[in-house]
């Protein structure tokens, strides 16, 4: 199956796209959006497994953060924010903007994780 977030080759342009121009806010302070390439996303599916359950049962009883579960959130969050980021440059993007996170749980022990944002072209305000 063709994977349909590096389907081009990046563009190049001044701005290069990085963690910094990436912002929930729905603009990027100090620039301004000349085009929008609208929506980039991410997207993982997770399941826990056997041991990652019995493990976060153990860790249920004593209480407090359960490591095991907290971890496969951020992979599964940082998995899916990587996948939208490579998605923006391969539609020539240098910044995203109103990037949110949502999570579904599709089946007990099995959830989609997805991030996404608008894709947008930006010019620094000093020219």
């Amino acid at each position: 199956m063709a994977d349909p977030y590096n389907s081009s080759s990046p563009r190049s342009m001044a701005v290069l796209l990085n963690d910094a121009m990436v912002t929930t806010a729905p603009e990027l302070a100090g620039y301004r959006v000349v085009r929008s390439l609208g929506l980039v996303r991410g997207i993982t599916v997770r399941s826990r497994s056997i041991v990652g359950n019995f493990l976060g049962g153990l860790q249920t009883i004593f209480g407090g953060n359960i490591t095991i579960y907290t971890e496969l959130c951020e992979q599964a969050r940082d998995e899916t924010y990587r996948d939208m980021v490579t998605h923006a440059r391969q539609l020539g993007a240098n910044a995203i903007i109103a990037v949110r996170y949502d999570a579904t749980e599709l089946m007990t022990g099995l959830t989609e994780v997805l991030c996404y944002g608008t894709a947008v072209v930006v010019e620094s305000h000093q020219g």
